[in-house]
């Protein structure tokens, strides 16, 4: 299952979403980041930025150092090739033939091109300098928010099973307590029974 989360850098609203397991990262979308630049043409924002060289040798160390199934061959042909003029990378180009991980192009439900964060702050430098600082500063606001809400969580149910296992514990004693008393008391049994029949008789005998 996909977790979807936005936030606002800058009055822009960024996408961001994670696989949902325990040791997913999160994938921001560099085509919401590329319609601070362009909104009319964000996929062509990405491709400039991925023509450059200096952004390859960027995405093939990232993905060297994350990534043991990356293809280090068509790597190096893609980095003596960028920068020139007849140099042209797309996303699905770069994901396909590097089988990189750090990229994802997604179509439909939350469609577009996503980055890891490391990628996408890159990404984010390259549009604007400020706009990077504005973007990285939100994402720490956000997490920060999540952090506090999984504390709040984890308190609460602590308290909550604390309460539970002392009810238990509390139940647990009245039986043992009643039980002693039916042992050294033969009496109990019948005021049991005349208390309930009491409490019959107001009940329902005044209805």
């Amino acid at each position: 299952m996909v977790n979807k989360e936005t936030l606002s850098a800058s009055g822009v609203p960024i996408t961001i979403i994670n696989e949902g397991s325990s040791n997913s990262a999160d994938y921001m979308s560099l085509t919401d980041i590329a319609k601070s630049k362009n909104a009319d043409a964000p996929a062509d924002v990405i491709k400039n930025w991925l023509r450059s060289k200096q952004t390859i040798e960027f995405m093939g160390v990232w993905e060297q150092l994350n990534n043991p199934s990356f293809n280090l061959q068509n790597f190096a042909e893609f980095r003596n090739e960028a920068g020139v003029n007849a140099f042209v990378m797309s996303p699905k180009k770069w994901i396909d033939d590097t089988n990189s991980i750090g990229l994802i192009s997604r179509s439909g439900r939350y469609g577009g091109t996503y980055a890891h964060i490391d990628i996408a702050f890159e990404f984010a430098a390259w549009i604007s300098p400020e706009f990077r600082l504005y973007l990285y500063k939100d994402y720490q606001q956000l997490k920060t928010s999540e952090t506090n809400k999984l504390n709040i969580d984890w308190n609460l149910n602590r308290e909550l099973s604390r309460l539970n296992y002392q009810l238990q514990t509390d139940a647990v004693k009245e039986h043992l307590a009643l039980m002693l008393d039916l042992r050294t008391d033969f009496s109990l049994p019948c005021k049991l029974i005349a208390e309930e029949h009491f409490l019959y008789d107001s009940i329902f005998t005044r209805i």
